[in-house]
C-alpha cells in the first residue's frame, strides 16, 4: 500500500497543485447496490439503495428547500472560521470522559476554513456536499497527548476499531486498537509525514449524520459527523501567505506533508476543547460535544 501510495502521489499531486483554486469541483456521494448492502444488510436492494438515497438526500440539505438552507449553512460556517481566526489561537485542548487528553499547536498564520471556497475567478463553490466542518492544518511537531477514536475507521476497505493513539513533540509514538491494529500501526508507517496530524477539524455532535446513527464507511460523510482529527498530508493552500510562499514556504511554517490524509473520529457527547491565545488568555471552543460560541 505505501508503494502503490508513493507512486500514485508522484503523478497526482502536481495535477492536483495546478488544479488548486482554479476550477469549481464537487465531491458527492450517489448510491449503489455494494454501498447500500453493506449499510442495510437486512434490506432488499431496492429498499437499502433508497434507503441510502433518503439518508444522502438529508445530510447534504437537499430536501425542503435546499439553495436556501445552504446559503445559510455556508454563513453559519463562515462565521464560526472567522471568529476562530480573529481569536490567534496557539493550542487546543481537547479533553474527554473516555480517556482522550491532546494538546495541538496551531499556527496563527495558518487560517481556519469551512463551507465554500472561490476560484481565483471569484467564483464560489462547494467543494464537498455534505459538509459540517470548521478546520486548520496544525503545526508539525505540536501535538502531545493521547487521543481516543469514538467511531471506526474504515481504511481500504476494512474497519480499525476502539483505538488510541499516543502523540509526543508532534509524533504518533504509540497506538493500541481492538480491531486491525497492525493496520493502523501500517496507516501510521506509511511515510515519514504519516504520523504527525495534518488535519484538526470541529464538527458538533449534533450534526446531521450523527444523528442518522449511520456509519457511511466513506470519509465524505463519516468525517462530518463529530470533531475529527488526520494524520498525514495538511492544507498549505490555508497559510495565509500561500499566494507568496507556495507549497514548500507552507511546509517549512509547519504545514505536515505526506503521502496520505486519512481522516478519524473523536467526537463525543461530553467533548471539551480549550484555546489558548497569542497573548496567553484561554478560550473555551467546545462544551459537550458542541460549538462554545
Amino acid at each position: 500500500m505505501g508503494e502503490v501510495g508513493k507512486r500514485r502521489s508522484k503523478v497526482i499531486r502536481p495535477l492536483r497543485n495546478r488544479m488548486a483554486d482554479i476550477y469549481q469541483w464537487c465531491i458527492a456521494g450517489v448510491p449503489g447496490v455494494r454501498w447500500a448492502k453493506k449499510l442495510f444488510p437486512d434490506d432488499t436492494e431496492k429498499i437499502a439503495v433508497r434507503k441510502l438515497w433518503e439518508a444522502i438526500l438529508d445530510t447534504s440539505r437537499v430536501t425542503g428547500t435546499p439553495t436556501a438552507a445552504w446559503r445559510e449553512h455556508n454563513k453559519e460556517l463562515a462565521l464560526r472560521s472567522e471568529h476562530l481566526n480573529d481569536l490567534h489561537l496557539v493550542k487546543l485542548h481537547y479533553k474527554s470522559k473516555n480517556g482522550t487528553d491532546l494538546t495541538v499547536g496551531l499556527n496563527p498564520d495558518v487560517l481556519f476554513a469551512a463551507g465554500g471556497e472561490k476560484t481565483t475567478a471569484g467564483r464560489y463553490f462547494n467543494p464537498n456536499i455534505p459538509t459540517e466542518e470548521v478546520f486548520t492544518s496544525p503545526k508539525r511537531g505540536e501535538a502531545d497527548g493521547v487521543v481516543y477514536s469514538t467511531k471506526p475507521l474504515c481504511y481500504n476497505g476494512s474497519l480499525i476499531e476502539n483505538f488510541r493513539i499516543t502523540f509526543k513533540d508532534g509524533h504518533a509514538v504509540d497506538c493500541h486498537a481492538e480491531k486491525n491494529e497492525e493496520l493502523l500501526k501500517e496507516l501510521i508507517g506509511m511515510d515519514e509525514g504519516a504520523s504527525y496530524l495534518g488535519e484538526v477539524a470541529l464538527v458538533p455532535y449534533s450534526s446531521p449524520i450523527q444523528k442518522t446513527g449511520l456509519l457511511f464507511y466513506n470519509s465524505l460523510y463519516d468525517e462530518n459527523a463529530v470533531c475529527h482529527l488526520a494524520l498525514g498530508l495538511g492544507f498549505t493552500n490555508l497559510h495565509k501567505d500561500y499566494a507568496k510562499i507556495g507549497e514548500d514556504g507552507a511546509h517549512k511554517a509547519g504545514i505536515n506533508d505526506s503521502i496520505i490524509h486519512e481522516d478519524f473520529m473523536i467526537g463525543s457527547p461530553d467533548l471539551s476543547i480549550v484555546g489558548t491565545t497569542a497573548d496567553g488568555k484561554e478560550v473555551t471552543i467546545f462544551k459537550d460535544g458542541e460549538f462554545a460560541f
